[in-house]
């Protein structure tokens, strides 16, 4: 069986001197932006389910459409990550940056002028490319800024972000269709006002020190550095040398274990819940909760307090208790539901808050592994790859989950996505590393094998 693996030990990162306010300034500016790609994200997904039975109505769908619309930015981000990787490994993170908003912001201005179900799925296609290309770019980038006593949780805010996002756009879209009935072209549409002013908020970021000293420009690398990082991270740059991008080493006998882990680990937290959360208001209502669309808003409310909470303790009780337990527990409270289906609606959802937190918990770490454990010259595919394979599971959780529900029933559907969390579990257990107060060289150094009890006790 295998065993966990860590990277090699290095020195901490921890500085007695106060940072500069200028830098921290900076750096938070940097994670705000990136988070605003994150928040659109969220955007775009939580509203599309609240829209879904008006959208069925108005252009007649079946469940066939249904499910490629729910599912069709997630199968842009499938594309978009691992392009958007590539691209931002060989040409740069800053000009990626941009593009990839701009993209998205056309995207979401066209959502406005829809007229078929094919347009619908081909725009929102188009959008999930973009922000999955965000994914690979965004996340690299701030993880080469970060120092490392604040780098887990300035990714974690990441996740946050998203969730408010998805709050936001499904408490705003159940005003909208509710209280004045507007089109679900507008509802949908409303993403263009954030993607607009995150667009103007990221024009003028600078380009990773990281990797202009991965392209041998370290002349530059270091002007940036000196103005935008702190002493310790400076110092650690010494560690990068100038290395050629390759997609294929992210399988190399170095990196494998890594690349399996994040893939893995990513798509068992996402496939239940983008399963449950884009059909939340139709799997309340079948579970005897009367009002599916309010139970499905405080489910978004509690999954935001999830990715808060994870904030708030990775640098305290470091990844893999934040990885592990939750998944379980996010499985027990899902086989309640599986095979307690019929009892009290008040339990059912209460189990479904239960999985809404620590399912949000696991995930944080999602927006924290994959910056971490992959070098420079294949951060970006490295992120991109695992972006791509967590959409995988996540579209065809959206995709299947009607179809399952009408097949299996709600009962047997929960007991598959229980299954799912189990899976995480195990996986995490044996390959989950902890790289809380490392430095940003050692965690994305080739990872060796350690004994459980080490890699538990970090």
């Amino acid at each position: 069986m295998n065993t966990p693996v860590t990277p090699a030990p290095g020195p901490s990162l921890q500085s007695s001197v106060a940072p500069d306010p200028q830098k921290k300034r900076f750096l938070y500016k940097l994670s705000a932006v990136i988070a605003g790609g994150m928040f659109i994200d969220g955007f775009i997904l939580g509203g599309i389910g609240l829209v879904m039975p008006a959208l069925t109505n108005d252009l007649s769908l079946s469940a066939t459409w249904q499910g490629l619309i729910g599912a069709s930015a997630l199968i842009g981000i499938f594309f978009g990550g691992p392009i958007g990787g590539y691209l931002a490994d060989k040409i740069g993170r800053k000009p990626m940056f941009i593009v990839d908003l701009a993209i998205f912001l056309l995207g979401s201005a066209a959502q406005f002028f829809v007229a078929d179900a094919w347009q619908l799925f081909l725009i929102r296609l188009l959008m999930g490319m973009a922000i999955g290309a965000d994914y690979a770019i965004g996340w690299p980038l701030l993880v080469e800024f970060s120092p490392a006593r604040l780098r887990g949780k300035l990714m974690a805010f990441q996740e946050v972000a998203w969730y408010v996002g998805y709050l936001l756009s499904y408490a705003v879209g159940y005003y909208m269709s509710t209280s004045i009935h507007a089109d679900w072209r507008i509802i949908l549409g409303m993403s263009t006002v954030p993607s607009l002013i995150v667009f103007l908020l990221r024009l003028g970021s600078p380009e990773s020190p990281r990797w202009l000293i991965s392209k041998g420009r370290n002349e530059e690398a270091f002007a940036i550095a000196h103005e935008f990082m702190e002493e310790e991270d400076v110092r650690d740059l010494a560690h990068e040398k100038p290395q050629r991008p390759s997609f294929g080493k992210l399988f190399s006998p170095q990196y494998r274990n890594s690349t399996i882990f994040v893939c893995m680990y990513w798509v068992c937290n996402v496939t239940p819940y983008f399963a449950i959360a884009t059909f939340a208001p139709i799997v309340l209502e079948s579970l005897g909760v009367e009002d599916g669309l309010t139970g499905a808003l405080l489910l978004n409310g509690v999954v935001v307090a999830g990715s808060l909470a994870a904030m708030f303790l990775i640098e305290k009780v470091g990844r893999r208790k934040l990885s592990i337990p939750p998944m379980w527990i996010a499985a027990v409270a899902l086989v309640v539901i599986g095979l307690f289906s019929h009892v009290s609606p008040m339990v059912i959802l209460v189990c479904f808050i239960a999985f809404s937190f620590f399912n949000a918990i696991s995930t944080a770490l999602t927006g924290v592994y994959p910056g971490e454990v992959f070098p420079t010259e294949i951060r970006g595919a490295g992120v991109g790859f695992a972006t791509a394979f967590s959409r995988i599971g996540a579209a065809a959780g959206t995709f299947i989950l009607p179809m399952s529900v009408d097949s299996l029933g709600v009962g047997t559907t929960m007991l598959i996505a229980a299954g799912i969390c189990v899976l995480g579990a195990v996986i995490s257990q044996y390959l989950a590393p902890e790289t809380k107060g490392l430095s940003l060289s050692d965690t994305s150094a080739p990872l060796a094998k350690a004994p459980l009890a080490k890699a538990a006790a970090n």
